[in-house]
C-alpha cells in the first residue's frame, strides 16, 4: 500500500532523530557558515544527507529546498516540494540544550500539506495534514485561547522594543524564548504556550512545517502584515511570523507598527 505523505515525513523525522543523537553532547564538528548565517555542524550535514536519500528515493519528482543543501531554481517547476531543515536550532544542539527539532513539510502550489516536527531530544513527535488537525505523539493538538492580558509569548528580546509597536506600546504580554522556530510554533500548537512572533525575514525550512501545525491546531498563522504565509518562493524567505489563537493574533496584529522595521 503506498505510503502517504505524512506518514513518510514522520518516518523521515524518527530516522533523522536516529542520526542527529549520535552527535548529540559528543561535540561534533563545527563550521561557521558564510556571511554570519550560523554554525552548521556535522549532524546538520548527516541528517541532510540521510532524509535527501530517504526522501528522494521514494518521492523522486519532488522538488528539494533544505538550509543545508545549495537552492536551484529547479523546485520552482515541481508539482510538489519537501521543505527541510535538518535540525532548526543549531545553537541549542551546540549547546546540549534539549529544543532542538527536524523540521519537515510538503508543499504544493505555496501551501503545507502535511508536516512533522520531530524533537529526538525530548521524544516529542509534532504532525498535521492539511484539513486534518494536529497531533503531538498522537494525542490531539490545540492552540490557547488566553487573553492578551494573561498571554506568553514566545519571541526573542529585541521584538518587543516600543519601535515595533504602534505609539511605542509593546503589548502587556509575558515572553518566553526557544531557539528553534520550528519547536516555537509547535509549543503554540500545543497550547503550552499562547503565541510565537518574529519580525525578522524567516527562512522557510524553519517555519513550513511549523506553521501547518499550529494552524491545525486553530492558531491563526501569518506574516508580521498579517498576510497568509506562502512556500517555494524564489527567494525562500517570508517577512516575519505571527501566530496564536484568532483573538489574541488579532490583537497583537492590530498593535504592530506596519512599517516593516526588522529586529
Amino acid at each position: 500500500m503506498p505510503v502517504t505523505d505524512l506518514a513518510l515525513l514522520v518516518a523521515a523525522a524518527r530516522g533523522a532523530g536516529d542520526v542527529a543523537m549520535r552527535y548529540f553532547g559528543k561535540n561534533p564538528g563545527i563550521t561557521d557558515k558564510p556571511d554570519g548565517a550560523g554554525p552548521v555542524t556535522e549532524a546538520d550535514l548527516a541528517v541532510n544527507d540521510m532524509l535527501y536519500g530517504m526522501l528522494g528515493d521514494v518521492r523522486p519528482s519532488y522538488g528539494w529546498l533544505s538550509e543545508e543543501t545549495e537552492d536551484s531554481a529547479t523546485r520552482l517547476a515541481t508539482k510538489r516540494q519537501f521543505v527541510i531543515d535538518p535540525i532548526d536550532g543549531t545553537r541549542a544542539f551546540i549547546a546540549g540544550n534539549r529544543d532542538w527539532a527536524h523540521s519537515l513539510a510538503v508543499v504544493e502550489d505555496g501551501q503545507v500539506l502535511a508536516a512533522a516536527v520531530y524533537l529526538p531530544a525530548r521524544d516529542l513527535m509534532f504532525a498535521a495534514i492539511l484539513g486534518g488537525g494536529a497531533t503531538v505523539n498522537d494525542a490531539p493538538a490545540r492552540v490557547s485561547l488566553a487573553a492578551l492580558d494573561d498571554a506568553t509569548v514566545l519571541a526573542a528580546k529585541p521584538n518587543f522594543e516600543g519601535r515595533f509597536w504602534q505609539g511605542g506600546a509593546t503589548p502587556p504580554v509575558n515572553r518566553a524564548f526557544r531557539s528553534s522556530l520550528a519547536y516555537r510554533l509547535c509549543l503554540v500548537a500545543q497550547g503550552r504556550f499562547d503565541g510565537m512572533l518574529t519580525l525578522r525575514p524567516s527562512w522557510e525550512w524553519d517555519i513550513a512545517a511549523g506553521a501547518l501545525i499550529a494552524s491545525e491546531a486553530g492558531a491563526v498563522v501569518t506574516d508580521q502584515v498579517g498576510m497568509p504565509l506562502r512556500f517555494n518562493n524564489p527567494h525562500p524567505q517570508v517577512p516575519g511570523v505571527l501566530a496564536a489563537g484568532p483573538d489574541l493574533h488579532a490583537h497583537l496584529a492590530q498593535r504592530l507598527e506596519q512599517s516593516h522595521a526588522k529586529p
